[in-house]
């Protein structure tokens, strides 16, 4: 096994979540050299089973989400489940779950049950809604996420007709940043006080106050107008601008860019109109010209536009379909995309962690593990043993 080299090296995390929330922010911890202790029951996290895969239990999504972990495979509701996962908290610097809190409060892990056992734990809730209101008890998944912040209202904003989910799950995945984040700011308060705490990052909150950052916009100073979104971002000729021959992303930015942008148009005049020549005045005729931008793209083919366009330090990208992005040029240099063998008996991508740093750098030091791998390792090592979970 390949030693951790990342910032988190030796920091111990006890992981008892499951889909894609909580194993998002214990990935992005484990590539960063903590050592993440998975701890599944019955058939495993669900995501095992979501999607094609060679070998049962090793589903796509799973895959991705669960690389430099280990799998201990006990039943926290029996005896001597509760006993593995007692003494595998004693140790622990984080224990990170999103089982609902009465839900784990019945299980005897509620934070003050945990404090005990180690008082100065760093415990991360991730909750669907957060303490005190009258959804508190309510589950949470992506598309209710997506409804409930109003998140799900902004392709109707844009589009008119019906409201309708962004095919990503953007509400789980973001959450999960902020739980890793959270996580790494209350080690770093342990760090330098010497006490843990209990944090909860719960879905809802988190995602409104992602969701609002540009979009609370003409509600932010009161009276309020009205209008919320950011006209720039919501606008329907915002999007893809097709070529002679494909589809370029264009976004001239400065007074400089849009001018000269206009100029390689063959329509200078259009940043001589009142309505075009600031930014202000951009944002308030976006609609306009988008339109007109529009136009202009069909003029030339997508290499044609992007020569052009990087010659003046304009900022333009040729469109590439999902397929297209697995060779991509700048990711192929950068050797983003790695492909490994597996000890189930097959070769799986995976993507090398995105962040890079000079002294601590992330790795990928071990394989997705299949469910229960190192259940006998990880008991073994605190002096229990297997026969205690038959």
């Amino acid at each position: 096994m390949t030693e951790a080299t990342g910032p988190l090296a030796g920091i111990k995390i006890i992981d008892m979540s499951a889909v894609v929330l909580g194993p998002f922010a214990t990935l992005i911890l484990a590539d960063l050299g903590a050592e993440v202790i998975k701890v599944e029951s019955g058939a495993g996290d669900v995501m095992r089973r979501a999607g094609p895969a060679p070998h049962p239990g090793m589903g796509p999504i799973y895959t991705t989400l669960n690389r430099n972990k280990k799998s201990v495979h006990i039943d926290a509701k029996t005896p001597e489940g509760k006993d593995a996962l007692r003494a595998l908290l004693k140790d622990a610097d984080v224990f990170l779950h999103n089982v609902r809190l009465a839900g784990i409060e019945r299980l005897g892990f509620a934070y003050d049950d945990v404090q005990k056992l180690n008082e100065n734990i760093v415990y991360v809730h991730c909750a669907g809604y957060g303490q005190g209101g009258p959804y508190e008890a309510y589950p949470a998944y992506d598309d209710l996420i997506q409804v409930a912040t109003g998140f799900a209202d902004m392709v109707r904003i844009r589009d008119g007709g019906e409201p309708s989910y962004v095919p990503s799950l953007v509400a789980d995945k973001t959450v999960g940043l902020y739980a890793a984040y959270a996580t790494i700011a209350a080690l770093f308060h342990r760090q330098r006080s010497g006490e843990g705490q209990f944090v909860q990052v719960p879905m809802f909150e988190t995602f409104t106050f992602f969701h609002f950052i540009e979009n609370l916009y003409g509600e932010t100073w009161q009276p309020g107008d009205g209008h919320m979104a950011y006209t720039r971002s919501v606008n329907p000729n915002r999007k893809p601008y097709p070529t002679k021959d494909g589809y370029i992303g264009l976004v001239p930015y400065s007074d400089e860019q849009w001018e000269e942008f206009f100029k390689l148009g063959g329509r200078p005049e259009v940043f001589s109109d009142p309505r075009f020549s600031t930014y202000e005045n951009r944002t308030s005729n976006i609609t306009e010209l988008y339109a007109i931008i529009e136009e202009v793209a069909a003029m030339r083919t997508t290499e044609d536009w992007l020569v052009l366009l990087r010659e003046r330090e304009i900022p333009a990208m040729g469109f590439k379909s999902n397929m297209d992005v697995l060779n991509d040029p700048h990711l192929t240099a950068v050797n983003f995309f790695e492909m490994l063998d597996h000890s189930v008996g097959s070769k799986y991508r995976t993507m090398k962690h995105p962040v890079h740093f000079s002294k601590t750098p992330a790795n990928i030091r071990t394989e997705p593990p299949t469910l229960g791998e190192h259940t006998e390792l990880v008991l073994s090592q605190l002096g229990l043993g297997t026969e205690m979970l038959d």
